[in-house]
């Protein structure tokens, strides 16, 4: 299959839903603790909406059967916009409303979004749109974080306008680029509407369960990351901006994701995915053991997010470089399921952890799930993602 799409298109797409989440993913977290009241009630409001989207999440590949799969991506973008009109009124029910729209309108997109790569995209060429897509991204993740913070500072609706603004310019760039209902959908509807078939055949397939593993535990660490080191930043005194700060320094390394990629592709998928669960961590526990020095406990995951950059490039190519033909709607949506996921691991552990120990101990927590993906990896095919010479230079699949 050739490429039907040049990839900047894609990267278009990438870098316009980044600025909307950009603008709001440090905002939020934020927003969330000051209506519900504390640490705690804001894990239990992300904890709902996590099963909420984690369940909508999996019905969108049948939604796509019964919706065309582009009206369905342009309802995602609606769904940020309504998430933006929500989100500033203050309320608890409305801010938690806002929070499930936004989670909603991310796995619906991601969901499409993936399903139009693998129909345009060359397998060989994946790792060189997931590359750009974040070079692209690198930009509206980098300045987001901190400007949306500032933004609420000097007035409080100005970053949810500005995240509808690019949510409406989302919307309408996918318009023009007339990308269609996708290549799948036939084949898909002969497949029947019932979600649990799908879920059977992921189960029955290792790499694909391992692939899966490794984007929940990379995303509860980025959760860790946005929404529990601000707070832990508040409750030692250091401010609501130092968590934007970092994460916008943080965001700052996706400019670096090609040259990530080609030494992940020198090292192979495997060693590259395990170096870096193992080195994040441990930057992950030596945050928590040293968190009675709250600027050390920052820059241990700072150090640490370096580290998840470097898995946001090569995590997900077990999974996609595993994803048959035939599977592409129902895989990207089982493979989207790992934000909706996390969303829900992460405040629930949070929750637990809070019960016995302060928020310090979150990041232990998160430093275990890493060290049980270090482990998982260690099954990967060590030859997974580099050429093969006697097959022409095609990539180990």
């Amino acid at each position: 299959m050739s490429s039907a799409r040049p990839l900047w298109h894609f990267a278009a797409l990438a870098g316009l839903e980044a600025s909307v989440r950009g603008s709001l993913i440090s905002v939020m977290p934020l927003v969330v603790r000051e209506a519900m009241g504390s640490t705690v009630g804001a894990s239990e409001a992300y904890f709902l909406v996590g099963l909420v989207s984690l369940s909508w999440g999996l019905m969108v590949p049948a939604v796509t059967r019964l919706i065309p799969r582009g009206h369905t991506y342009s309802a995602g973008c609606c769904l940020y916009l309504l998430a933006t009109a929500l989100a500033y009124s203050g309320a608890p029910l409305l801010v938690t409303l806002a929070l499930a729209c936004n989670s909603m309108a991310t796995a619906t997109t991601f969901v499409c979004f993936n399903a139009y790569v693998l129909d345009n995209v060359e397998r060989e060429n994946l790792g060189k749109v997931q590359s750009l897509q974040m070079v692209v991204a690198a930009a509206p993740w980098t300045l987001g974080p901190v400007g949306g913070v500032w933004l609420h500072d000097l007035w409080a609706p100005a970053p949810f306008l500005l995240a509808g603004a690019f949510a409406l310019a989302q919307l309408v760039t996918f318009q023009l680029l007339r990308l269609g209902h996708g290549r799948q959908i036939a084949k898909a509807e002969a497949q029947g509407l019932n979600p649990l078939a799908y879920l059977a055949r992921f189960a029955a397939q290792p790499r694909l369960i391992a692939g899966w593993s490794f984007a929940v535990i990379r995303s509860t660490g980025w959760w860790v990351y946005v929404v529990y080191l601000p707070y832990f930043c508040i409750e030692q005194g250091l401010g609501p901006n130092v968590g934007g700060t970092a994460l916008s320094i943080s965001n700052a390394m996706l400019i670096f994701s090609p040259v990530i990629l080609r030494f992940a592709r020198k090292a192979s998928v495997r060693i590259s995915v395990r170096r870096a669960f193992a080195l994040c961590g441990a930057l992950f526990l030596a945050a928590a053991l040293i968190s009675p020095w709250p600027w050390g406990t920052v820059a241990a995951l700072m150090a640490a997010s370096v580290l998840l950059v470097a898995l946001d490039v090569v995590g997900g190519l077990p999974f996609l470089m595993s994803v048959k033909p035939s599977q592409r709607t129902e895989m990207s949506a089982i493979y989207s399921s790992f934000r909706d996921v996390s969303s829900v691991v992460t405040p629930g552990m949070a929750w637990a952890v809070l019960l016995v120990a302060p928020t310090a101990g979150i990041f232990a927590a998160t430093a275990a799930l890493m060290g049980g993906a270090f482990l998982v990896a260690g099954r990967l095919h060590p030859r997974l993602g580099t050429p093969r010479p006697s097959r022409g230079g095609e990539l180990t699949q």
